[in-house]
């Protein structure tokens, strides 16, 4: 893989979002965030684990995986011969489910489990990031099923949540990082955010050496105003699909 980074620092790659891309699902999406591939899909059970029985509230969880040619080469398939999914692939769906988790009233949406699958269809940098943002969308469709079908108590969504990479390369700050990036970057920083520029999630990390806390504080409004605009990019593409997000989301800051 190779970066063509014919953009300016601060722009992200060629977005594009699909939803309803399989029949099934209540939810689906394909996200392609340059040569990055993500197929997303929410599907609604209704019940709880045990631990949430009987409280009233529903919950949003998320599994991730990496299909076997997503990269150059093969890798074996999770699940397969009695293995785990990867550690790496646990931390990832972790993260996905707690960013997702944040923009949903869970009080609101019943004793039902929301599972969002983040499948790899093709990685070339930012799969954690592309599956949070296709993965909001498939949720925010199955979501609206059920408030349509007057399924939930109230308007059941916070906010839109997207995700994006930014970094410091060769002492230059890049918006959205593909793998050639990525790999050659001396910080790599993720945030999961709301449309509103609420931070869910920020993971900052720098390789070889240290920086002083207001690089991390530019990486940070850089990549703070990628999601804002993957929010917009999310909320075209609802529409078109028929969604009246604006309905289903109520801000915290309104909530008495």
């Amino acid at each position: 893989m190779s970066s063509n980074r014919n953009r300016a620092f601060d722009a992200l790659r060629d977005i594009e979002i699909t939803p309803n891309f399989l029949k099934h699902p209540e939810g689906s999406a394909l996200v392609k965030c340059g040569d990055t591939m993500v197929i997303c899909t929410a599907s609604v059970d209704e019940k709880v684990k045990d631990w949430l029985r009987g409280k009233g509230r529903g919950w949003v969880t998320a599994e991730y995986a990496m299909l076997p040619r997503a990269n150059n080469k093969r890798g074996l398939r999770e699940g397969q011969f009695g293995r785990w999914p990867s550690g790496r692939s646990q931390e990832i769906q972790r993260l996905i489910g707690r960013a997702l988790r944040a923009g949903v009233w869970q009080g609101r949406i019943g004793e039902i489990t929301i599972t969002v699958d983040c499948d790899v269809l093709q990685a070339d940098g930012g799969t954690r990031t592309a599956s949070i943002t296709g993965g909001y969308v498939a949720l925010a469709l199955a979501l609206d099923k059920l408030w349509q079908k007057r399924a939930t108590k109230a308007r059941p969504l916070k906010g839109i949540v997207s995700a994006v990479s930014a970094g410091m390369v060769k002492d230059e700050m890049l918006l959205d990082l593909d793998y050639v990036e990525d790999s050659k970057a001396d910080i790599d920083l993720n945030l999961a955010a709301t449309d509103t520029g609420g931070v869910i999630e920020l993971q900052g990390t720098a390789e070889g050496r240290t920086y002083p806390a207001d690089v991390y504080a530019e990486l940070t409004a850089l990549a703070s105003r990628g999601a804002r605009r993957l929010a917009e990019i999310q909320r075209d593409a609802l529409i078109k699909a028929g969604v009246d997000i604006d309905a289903l989301i109520q801000r915290p800051e309104d909530v008495q």
